[in-house]
């Protein structure tokens, strides 16, 4: 007899001694601690090497051509040498991982991605950490639940706790990591899954707080309260935020088909990395995450972006020409955290979407300002302006508004954040139905939404409903030697394939009925004769909305499966509906 590991001998006492239910609270919290410990290691350790770069730049500013090039290639040798994994774009492979491969992430997610964004974002990569630190919570949850042997609907929920715990602890704002894993990962709004995420994300936010202090990331004291009188500016606000976001989100497509059109993995570096680099030495601020530019802003002090920049000489704070500065930073903010991840660099969105939303908000109201006789607060409009980023490249309104006022502790300007963002969100999705995180997967059809109907069809899988027990026939077959098939199989459709195992058609029982007893014709008719090539085929990856499509525009019962030509089955509406029954019977258990 085996000798049992420690892992198997813990499970039993816990299957006697404590339900899943108490369970899954017992690991929200081990979850919510873990992840923020990631989430502290990450942003300590990329701002201790983002210090360190900075303090070795000479006056002239020409190593920043440099350090993004060298941070992007270590990041790819890396990848390459170490990790020989995809672990780009962070969320979008959460929510791949949920809708198709059972939320089961490998487990070097817990720790790959955080290095890698160290390196990128230390070195003056424009993307943000938060994405690498989500997928790094969410792996932990995974694989935790993995462990403890849980089914697929326990190990969503943990994935989502350390989602949840991840962002809570990286700003500190618990309310908002509860309703990213709500509203960005499309769980489901249930008392059973919003305690655990709400466990997980108040542990690691008072986790985080322990070893990071209480301060938020943006210090604000409320200089201007809400006028109700500024209301239109906030409504226009929305719709310019929204502008913003969709430009952000067409950029960052357009810019990533160009540079992934370079196959060779290093000339992709260098050329990237070498635009980048440009783009950070005419514009410093495009440095690294761009906290330190959110925080000069909302301090008061915006010509501190004018700092180790060769445009110093020619701009003043105060004019015109400033804000023409900050209009071209912000256009090319877009571009570098474009380039930064096309080129093999690791990071998120997220804080590119505050960046940007903050000088958007600060550039609306300085040119109201300026052009108007009313005065408008520049500082509440850049906070505003944050929230409307983050709703419309997101499409997360709600995380948007409860993330600005944790961060900051601008609950007064909750009115405001609740109109800019749900408008931002209303302009962009009329334009692009997904958020830059869900595109690509909603194209293909793997992506799950709060509509329980499509989100298990989303989650059925061709695999799981394919029929092979069908008997099999090849062309060359005369009538006798079908009809001795047809009397051993149950069913009435029989594939034909040849040699090689490659799909030619089909022979239908009603085909053969009316002449399978003349025997006269036993040796004058072959299987080719009686074959019908069917207008629909379902290939093995299609989606199961793609198949029920097919089974819609054919009108038939029954498809073949092929993949790359080769026979595997059949699918039945019937088989379908069946699992599809039973599935939807486990994804709305409470």
């Amino acid at each position: 007899m085996a000798k049992r590991s420690k892992l198997d001998e813990f499970l039993i006492w816990r299957s006697k001694y404590l339900d899943d239910r108490h369970f899954i609270l017992v690991l929200s919290v081990i979850i919510g601690i873990v992840a923020a410990m990631a989430a502290v290691i990450l942003k300590t350790s990329v701002h201790y090497v983002e210090a360190w770069v900075r303090s070795i730049r000479p006056s002239e500013n020409w190593l920043m051509l440099i350090f993004p090039v060298i941070g992007i290639l270590l990041t790819v040798l890396y990848v390459r040498t170490f990790v020989k994994d995809n672990i780009g774009h962070g969320v979008t492979r959460i929510l791949y991982a949920i809708s198709r491969n059972k939320a089961v992430m490998k487990a070097h997610n817990m720790w790959s991605s955080m290095i890698a964004c160290t390196i990128t974002a230390g070195f003056g990569g424009s993307v943000g950490m938060e994405a690498p630190i989500v997928a790094t919570g969410a792996a932990i949850g995974s694989n935790v639940a993995q462990k403890s042997k849980l089914g697929f609907r326990r190990t969503t929920l943990l994935v989502g706790c350390g989602a949840a715990a991840a962002i809570a602890a990286i700003f500190k704002a618990p309310i908002a990591g509860l309703i990213f894993a709500l509203e960005v990962l499309m769980l489901d709004l249930t008392m059973s899954s919003i305690i655990p995420l709400l466990i997980a994300a108040v542990t690691a936010t008072l986790f985080s707080s322990l070893f990071l202090g209480e301060q938020v990331e943006f210090y604000f004291t409320m200089i201007d309260p809400f006028n109700l009188g500024h209301f239109p500016f906030y409504i226009f606000l929305g719709i310019v935020a929204g502008g913003v976001s969709l430009y952000f989100t067409r950029t960052n497509a357009w810019v990533e088909k160009r540079i992934k059109k370079i196959t060779e993995p290093y000339k992709r570096v260098l050329i990237g990395g070498g635009i980048l680099g440009v783009l950070i030495f005419l514009f410093p601020p495009l440095f690294g995450e761009g906290y330190i530019t959110m925080r000069a802003m909302l301090s008061g002090q915006p010509e501190e972006l004018l700092n180790d920049s060769i445009w110093g000489f020619f701009v003043d704070d105060s004019g015109f020409v400033f804000i023409g500065f900050l209009v071209i930073v912000l256009l090319f903010k877009a571009i570098a955290t474009s380039l930064t991840t096309s080129s093999g660099g690791i990071g998120g969105v997220f804080a590119p979407s505050l960046f940007m939303g903050g000088i958007t908000g600060f550039v609306f109201a300085r040119l109201i300002n300026s052009l108007s006789w009313m005065k408008i607060s520049e500082y509440n409009f850049a906070l505003v302006g944050m929230a409307g980023l983050i709703a419309g490249v997101m499409h997360a309104p709600l995380t948007a508004i409860f993330l600005i006022a944790e961060i900051t502790g601008g609950y007064e300007l909750f009115v405001p954040l609740i109109i800019t963002a749900s408008i931002s969100f209303l302009t962009v999705r009329y334009f692009e139905p997904h958020s830059l995180y869900a595109k690509k997967l909603a194209e293909k059809g793997h992506l799950i939404t709060h509509h329980k109907d499509q989100a298990v069809l989303t989650l059925l899988k061709v695999e799981s409903v394919i029929e092979t027990n069908l008997i099999a026939v090849f062309p060359d077959q005369n009538l006798g030697e079908l009809v001795k098939v047809i009397a051993r199989s149950n069913r009435n459709i029989f594939p034909v394939i040849d040699t090689e195992n490659n799909f030619l058609g089909l022979v239908p029982l009603d085909e053969v009925r009316e002449i399978m007893f003349d025997r006269e014709k036993y040796e004058k008719i072959t299987v080719r004769n009686l074959m019908i090539v069917p207008p629909q085929k379902v290939e093995l990856q299609d989606s199961m909305e793609t198949v029920m499509k097919k089974f819609r525009d054919s009108g038939n019962w029954n498809l073949p499966v092929v993949e790359d030509g080769k026979y595997v089955g059949f699918v039945s509406r019937s088989n379908v509906f069946n699992v599809y029954r039973k599935m939807l019977i486990e994804f709305s258990e409470e």
